[in-house]
């Protein structure tokens, strides 16, 4: 996996040997306690039609979160996937995270390594969290998954997502973990069948479904995902995850 590092991040490896991720290194840390988010976004062939306008929706992510009370708070990882994976960057401090570097970011290629991707998030948020976590920082996390597909060329399965999620919510990695499954212009039942199969095989938190991509569906979107960061990050110290919200 391309780690397209910007020098400040340090880069690390997977216990579990499945590519591996970069972070900020923790003598860089300012605050006492941290929200780690992930987001993970399908850069396959059937993105390519609106490709800009989900783009638009991680500009608006980020800058939503900019605004939040906890915004010193949170870091953030960006990974897209088709038939390999890309981190576009690793757990970067929020204020580190400029707008423009998330234009052109969805490079479209062939294919679709869902798991793959799903399990990487899943299980570096976990390690980084462990590490945060051992040097006696507060930690929670979330995890988004988007995708408007089926999974094609992963060299790992649904167990190996299941076994992530397990190891990251049972151990002692963090305080706790949100997991957000998103189906994208999902308009065939077949794949929002295959989607919500997924999400309970897998054990993610939640599963939302988009049945449009049009500009409207993604800000809508992009306000969602801006919430629910911001429910997680305010529920670190109380001992649990935030509640769910509605689409």
């Amino acid at each position: 996996m391309p780690l397209l590092n910007d020098g400040n991040l340090e880069r690390q490896a997977l216990p579990t040997g499945q590519y591996g991720y970069s972070a900020t290194r923790l003598d860089d840390l300012g605050a006492a306690e941290y929200t780690l988010v992930t987001i993970v976004c399908d850069a396959s062939p059937s993105v390519s039609p609106f490709v800009a306008e989900m783009e638009k929706a991680l500009r608006e992510i980020v800058q939503a979160c900019k605004f939040s009370p906890r915004a010193d708070n949170l870091m953030v990882r960006l990974v897209t996937f088709h038939g390999d994976m890309t981190e576009t960057h690793g757990f970067k401090l929020l204020e580190r995270c400029n707008l423009d570097d998330y234009r052109g970011t969805l490079r479209i290629g062939s294919a679709t390594a869902l798991y793959d991707a799903a399990e990487n998030a899943i299980s570096a948020v976990a390690d980084y969290g462990k590490q945060l976590t051992d040097a006696d920082f507060s930690v929670n996390g979330i995890v988004f998954v988007i995708t408007d597909g089926e999974d094609n060329s992963s060299t790992l399965g649904i167990r190996h997502v299941r076994e992530a999620l397990t190891r990251a919510v049972q151990g002692e990695a963090m305080e706790s973990l949100v997991s957000i499954l998103i189906g994208v212009n999902v308009n065939d039942r077949r794949i929002g069948a295959y989607l919500q199969d997924f999400k309970t095989e897998a054990g993610f938190t939640q599963y939302v479904e988009l049945e449009k991509a049009d500009a409207k569906s993604l800000a809508k979107l992009a306000d969602f995902v801006s919430r629910s960061i911001s429910a997680q990050s305010q529920a670190l110290g109380t001992g649990g995850t935030s509640q769910t919200l509605g689409f």
